[in-house]
């Protein structure tokens, strides 16, 4: 099987962080013996490159034969099915279908592709297509796994005597909420002095892990988030959370205790910050996601490729390339001038024969 993946979010030399869970699926169904491509839509150095995405996208399908096209992010969907060559599967990562301009557009490309792919139940009931998968992200669990906060605290060089609250994600986002989390833990130090923030923004993915087991609690207050990755991670580590209900939060922490929902209340988020602090042990998070590993999500995303291309097996245009490649035989010359064209389907014995007896072959 090979496909080709569209993404607008992909690590980079300038963005280490940035769409790590792309491309973490990317490599954990390569690793189960699907070839993928991936054309990596760079829209957040230049919006130009969205426009040239589109002959990018046609340079490599005129070069590489693919069975599908799996793309990340509605843009990618947009450029994606910009062809009818090959069947499209497009993932919604987040908040982009809830809220903004971006919406609309949503919407009409899901109606367009092949299969849809969202994040969690509300992702589904608010784009309104009710053939949406609800696949989230997967969690490296051998990346992801709980370890001594201690040692973890020195190979960061952060403060052993201190109760500190991990915040990670680009705290300049305006939808991450970070005027929050500031305020939060202004109010959390006049009740724990010793409670201190830590930051893991732009950080390469590798290191997230030793920050979720040096740090105390993790801290989410996000406006809206389709199924944010951070949260399944702190629960493989066995991390304390503190939250607010968006996206799957609320199903995937349970009643899991040393977790906490929380409003956007700075008041609020400093008590449940409270709450967490003092619970002072790990968590046992992890069991509570073995579905969502990452292997067992990759074996989803696969089946879903396989179901696609069997329903798109002998239809539209992949029977047309199988015609063209079996019946290479029924060639004519229409012409000294012109070019040999695939001739019709046979609708009876008579022209078959007559054809082969044009073209000096054998019947068969």
């Amino acid at each position: 099987m090979k496909v080709l993946v569209v993404t607008n979010l992909y690590p980079n030399a300038q963005m280490p962080a940035f769409g790590t869970f792309i491309k973490d699926q990317v490599d954990s169904v390569r690793q189960k013996g699907v070839e993928i491509d991936v054309l990596f839509i760079n829209g957040k150095k230049s919006k130009l490159n969205y426009l040239w995405g589109f002959p990018r996208l046609w340079a490599r399908l005129l070069t590489k034969r693919y069975d599908l096209i799996h793309a990340h992010y509605v843009f990618s969907g947009i450029i994606a099915r910009a062809q009818f060559l090959y069947p499209v599967i497009l993932t919604h990562t987040g908040g982009q279908v809830f809220h903004g301009w971006q919406a609309l557009p949503c919407r009409i490309v899901s109606r367009l592709v092949d299969r849809v792919i969202v994040r969690s139940r509300e992702m589904k009931d608010k784009l309104g297509c009710i053939q949406a998968e609800i696949i989230p992200a997967g969690v490296d669990f051998d990346l992801f796994k709980p370890t001594s906060q201690e040692e973890c605290r020195r190979q960061l060089d952060l403060p052993l005597d201190k109760k500190l609250v991990l915040w990670a994600g680009e705290y300049f986002t305006p939808v991450k909420r970070y005027d929050i989390v500031e305020k939060a833990v202004v109010r959390l130090q006049q009740i724990v002095a010793d409670a201190q923030l830590v930051l893991a923004t732009g950080k390469h993915h590798d290191v997230i892990p030793l920050y979720m087991n040096a740090c105390d609690v993790l801290l989410l207050v996000s406006n809206s988030e389709g199924s944010p990755n951070v949260i399944k991670e702190a629960m493989a580590c066995n991390l304390p959370i503190v939250s607010a209900p968006v996206g799957d939060v609320s199903e995937v922490i349970g009643d899991t205790e040393g977790c906490y929902i929380c409003s956007q209340d700075p008041e609020d988020v400093a008590q449940k910050l409270e709450l967490a602090l003092r619970f002072g042990k790990k968590t046992d998070g992890r069991g509570r996601i073995p579905h969502m590993e990452m292997g067992i999500i990759s074996r989803r995303i696969i089946s879903l490729y396989e179901e696609l291309l069997h329903e798109k097996k002998g239809h539209g245009l992949s029977r047309l390339w199988f015609w063209q490649k079996k019946g290479s035989t029924y060639y004519r010359k229409q012409n000294k001038k012109s070019m040999y064209r695939p001739s019709m389907l046979l609708p009876d014995e008579k022209k078959h024969e007559a054809m082969c007896q044009d073209l000096g072959v054998p019947r068969k």
